[in-house]
């Protein structure tokens, strides 16, 4: 589909063939210890979306700037919605379902933005892709590699799970372990696109990593037979997720499927909460992030204050979860619904839990929500030393059955 680029800022407005990653006029002009400036939306063509309104069926495809090729080898998308019954009757509202992006071929959501990506390496006619992550960005982008024969050098903490980072490696990603933060693989990595050339994939930077993960939004559409719901929950760290997410449901409804917006929620640990506290304060600062949901740990959100705008212009608020209900909401999941997810997946279930009576008075007990559950528990299983243990072993013999159980 036809698009052109919008400066979240300045809103300037461009088309080109070219690769672009941030506004001309923007980038950089952010005071120092502030969110960046100078990210770019995708726009659509208007005309090829209403044209969308004509079909019975959409795919996630039909909204994509770039032609994905091959789709069975990289198969993103059709992720099952759960509804945790059990959950659901305890809480109190009996409309809530999960969306299960753990299901994805790498494990975790990040993998929407990386099949867009590999689309636009492949139509730019690159193998080369550079990007740094904490490790699902990167074991997404990593697998969509080894899946296209694209050549992925992946810049990552030296502090990030060794769950995430073997993966990548597994995968075949030349994989740069660095002696810093987050922020400064990331510089790094850009670094390397200046200096060895590629397409550069760092969240929020590329602006297709945004229309990437606005699949889920529309793929959620047509589960829901046609229909949104009234309240999503998102985990959320650099904003790129919950932006990649408003972003689907505006285009359903420029599409003219769909005549209204739903309420979404940024879910965030109160040790990472810089886009929290814009939304709240219009202050866009930087903070240190310390939490152990490390997916959603971030000091500079890359997208924050596209986040923000959507949050603001479109009904959504944020909650902040402590780390004893992040990893309570873990527990809470894999035990009473059989749903095993990452600490930064559980944030958005815990926010949800600490919202249910704010829930109940802005709707009713009927309202229909949907919680995004975004990575396996097995990407972090180091998060369990010291809470979850083995039982000890018991002697092979019927005595020592009877003696266990008795």
């Amino acid at each position: 589909m036809k698009f052109k680029y919008q400066c979240v800022d300045c809103k300037a407005t461009f088309e080109t063939d070219e690769i672009v990653y941030q506004c001309p006029h923007c980038a950089g002009t952010e005071k120092k210890g502030e969110f960046p400036k100078g990210n770019l939306r995708v726009l659509l063509d208007e005309k090829e979306l209403k044209d969308l309104k004509k079909k019975d069926h959409v795919t996630i495809y039909d909204f994509f700037p770039y032609y994905v090729p091959n789709k069975e080898v990289y198969p993103v998308g059709n992720t099952p919605i759960v509804v945790p019954k059990r959950l659901n009757d305890k809480i109190g509202l009996k409309n809530v379902c999960c969306k299960m992006d753990s299901f994805l071929p790498s494990g975790s959501f990040k993998d929407r933005a990386s099949q867009l990506i590999a689309a636009q390496a492949i139509a730019h006619n690159t193998k080369k892709i550079a990007l740094a992550s904490t490790g699902n960005a990167g074991a997404a982008m990593s697998c969509a590699g080894a899946a296209y024969g694209l050549d992925i050098i992946l810049f990552v903490p030296e502090t990030a799970p060794i769950n995430k980072l073997m993966q990548s490696v597994l995968y075949g990603a030349t994989v740069v372990p660095v002696k810093g933060t987050y922020d400064d693989a990331f510089l790094l990595s850009i670094a390397y696109t200046k200096h060895f050339g590629g397409i550069n994939r760092n969240t929020a930077y590329n602006p297709m990593t945004i229309e990437g993960k606005k699949s889920i939004s529309i793929e959620l559409f047509e589960q829901l037979g046609r229909k949104i719901p009234d309240v999503v929950y998102v985990p959320t760290g650099d904003g790129c997720i919950i932006s990649g997410v408003f972003k689907g449901f505006y285009d359903l409804m420029c599409a003219g499927l769909t005549d209204r917006m739903p309420h979404i929620v940024a879910c965030q640990s109160e040790k990472s909460n810089a886009i929290s506290q814009a939304f709240k304060t219009g202050k866009f600062t930087n903070i240190e992030a310390s939490t152990r949901a490390d997916s959603i740990s971030v000091d500079c959100p890359a997208s924050g204050r596209m986040a923000v705008q959507y949050l603001k212009d479109y009904d959504g608020w944020t909650v902040e979860v402590t780390e004893k209900e992040i990893l309570d909401a873990q527990m809470n999941l894999v035990k009473n619904s059989g749903i095993f997810v990452e600490p930064a997946s559980a944030t958005a279930w815990a926010a949800y839990e600490k919202d249910v009576e704010n829930l109940k008075k802005k709707f009713s007990e009927d309202v229909n929500v949907c919680v995004l559950l975004t990575g396996t528990g097995f990407k972090d299983m180091a998060v369990f030393d010291g809470r979850v243990s083995l039982p000890p072993s018991i002697e092979n013999s019927e005595e020592a059955v009877i003696k266990r159980f008795s």
